[in-house]
This record gives structure tokens, sequence and C-alpha cells, in this order.
């Protein structure tokens, strides 16, 4: 046999050894701009996702289908009852349990999904914490629900040069773009004031949310990430996709247009938001009747139920302790953080947190 064809030959078995590898995923990877190479890429993949809940729940879902290598899962919240109707990853077992989401989540994908590295973090994306969760990844999936998260990940982005892809949703509408620092425009070159004051912009528990646009815009939100590891960097434009599945409307924005040169973020090289200068200490939960509360110091939740005589203790376990004191309920998490059930004034949440846990 010549060298020519024993080098074939190797080349065959290895190629049909990959296949084998990734039977899984044949029907991924025969689509032609993914490939086995596509495939190889992205079982080497990392991706970070910060906020499990509708959006992130779906996309979570989708990347470990796909076959990313790892997932680091990065979330605040505990499951409830209206989380069910958008957020199809999660059971009523799950809300039962009392778990948190980024923990169930874990859990779940898992079981999906062996060959996926899944690291849970329970915990606030906060300029404190969120350095160390960009390090060694590839891409970064927005599942947040506000929009002052989404300025600090702006910010982490421009400052690593890692991408993220942002989505939102708000009754049947989801709009979605994907940044990629010095190339695309950021977030803030499409809105160079910031989030939007409270109250000036309607959320989903005046305006409701279908769960079939949260399946859209993960899904696409994912496609770009897949877009970005298998390498296919010309498949992602500068757009802002926004879609009404109510109305059966689809627009796409071109900000390639936007002057980047004057953004005070991506050209300017300002963080406001990681830096912590424009860091609160209180957030109202987007479709949630609730506020989150900072602690100053990490309580001890072993002897906290005792320390409060005027409260029921409703969930103890290793990640959280929830109370019913007066009207309200108090879930307290180990990192420090309240969450605060049927209030929306953050003062009155810390009022409430003040006289009963302390500030």
């Amino acid at each position: 046999m010549s060298d020519a064809a024993a080098d074939d030959g190797d080349s065959s078995q290895r190629e049909s050894s990959v296949e084998q590898r990734f039977s899984r995923y044949e029907r991924q990877w025969r689509y032609a701009p993914i490939g086995l190479a596509g495939q190889q890429r992205l079982r080497q993949s990392r991706v970070l996702l910060i906020g499990c809940g509708a959006l992130g729940s779906v996309a979570a879902e989708l990347l470990v289908r796909a076959g990313v290598g790892s997932l680091r899962i990065v979330d605040r919240d505990f499951l409830e009852w209206n989380n069910l109707q958008r957020q199809s990853l999660y059971t009523e077992e799950d809300v039962r349990r009392g778990w948190p989401k980024a923990v169930t989540a874990a859990e779940r994908l898992a079981a999906i999904n062996h060959e996926v590295s899944i690291e849970p973090i329970v915990a606030d994306a906060t300029w404190e914490r969120i350095g160390p969760w960009f390090e060694s990844v590839d891409v970064v999936i927005d599942g947040t629900d506000n929009f002052e998260t989404r300025f600090l990940i702006n910010d982490a982005s421009c400052q690593t040069g890692i991408p993220w892809v942002f989505a939102g949703c708000l009754g049947a509408e989801g709009q979605s773009m994907t940044i990629v620092p010095g190339v695309t425009p950021c977030l803030r070159c499409l809105m160079p004031d910031g989030p939007p004051a409270a109250g000036e912009s309607p959320t989903c528990d005046s305006a409701g949310i279908l769960g079939t646009i949260i399946h859209v815009m993960a899904s696409i939100q994912v496609t770009e990430a897949l877009k970005w590891i298998v390498g296919d960097r010309d498949a992602i434009q500068p757009r802002l996709s926004v879609i009404d599945l109510w109305t059966s409307g689809l627009r796409s924005l071109d900000l390639g247009k936007l002057p980047r040169e004057a953004c005070p973020t991506c050209a300017g090289g300002e963080r406001l938001w990681l830096s912590g200068e424009r860091a609160s200490q209180s957030v109202v939960l987007c479709g949630r009747n609730s506020v989150q509360v900072s602690l100053p110091t990490a309580p001890d939740l072993d002897t906290l139920p005792s320390r409060i005589a005027s409260a029921r203790v409703l969930v103890s376990n290793a990640f959280l302790v929830r109370l019913r004191v007066e009207d309200h309920e108090l879930t307290v998490f180990r990192d420090g953080r309240v969450i605060v059930s049927g209030e929306t004034d953050p003062a009155a949440a810390r009022s409430l947190v003040a006289r009963h846990l302390g500030m």
C-alpha cells in the first residue's frame, strides 16, 4: 500500500471515530455550518449563563443538548409556582423542594447530558463577584430580568473582550442582540444614559408574559452562541432583532451605523457598573412582587429561625431559610441576600429586613 493510501485510510478511520463519539449530535453536526469540526469546538467550549429563570432555563437546556463542554450557571433565586408557566426546565416537585434554581437546574441538566460539566453558582451578579465568572469562558448568555445586571455584564464583556448575547421579553414581544467587543455596538451604544429609571418602563408584573416568546428568544440566543463557538463569525450581524408573536411582527434594526466612537463604555473605557459606581443594594424583581435586599454580612442560617421569635419557618435547607414575618415572606440566602416577597417598594423592604434581621 502506498503512503498516500495509508494516510487516506488513517484519515478515514479518525473521521469514523469522531462520528461515533458524536453520534448523539449527528442531526446537528450534519448541518453544514457546524460540521464535525464545529461539534468538536462545542465539546471544548465553556459558556457562562447569568440567570436561570425563564430565558436562562430554556437556554441552558438547549446548550446542554447541543453538547457544549462546560456550562457555568449563576442564579440568585429560588422557584415559585408562577415560574412554571414559562420556565420549562422545572417541575412542581422542584417548587415544593425549595432549592435554588441554579442547583435544581444543574441536577436536571446532568440527567439530560452527563457529558457536560455543569457548575451551579447560587449568587447575585454583582460588581464584586462577576469578574471570576468570566474567566476561561468563550461566550456569555444573558438570562437576567433587569437592565442593571445587563449593564454590569456589558461592562465585564467590554473589559474582558468576551462576547455576550442579550435578550429580553415582555408580553408577547422579545428583543435580542449579540455584542462582540470591538466589533459590534455594545448595550450602552444603544442606551447611552443607562437603564431606565424605576417605574418608567412596563414590567412583566403589569404587562404579563407568554411562555412562547421565552422559547423563541432563548433559541435565538443559543443559536448566536453556537455561531460564535463554531467560528462562523460572519453570520453574527450588528442587529437588534424584535419579534412580536401575537401580531406575527418581525423587525431587524441595523446597529452598525451607531457611533461607537462616542460610547463611553466600549470606546471610552468607562466601567460605571463594573466599578460599583452604579451598584444598588436593593432590586425589584420582575414578575415576582418581590424586592431583593443585600445584608452587609452573611447571616448564620442554622441559628436564624431561633433568633426571630415572631417568624414562622416555611423552608429550611442547606441553601436558604424562608420565614413568614408579618404579612411577608423573607427568603434568606447564605451569601447575605434576602428576597422579600409581597413587597415592591425597596424602602419598605429594607425597613422590614432591618427590623427583623438587622442591616
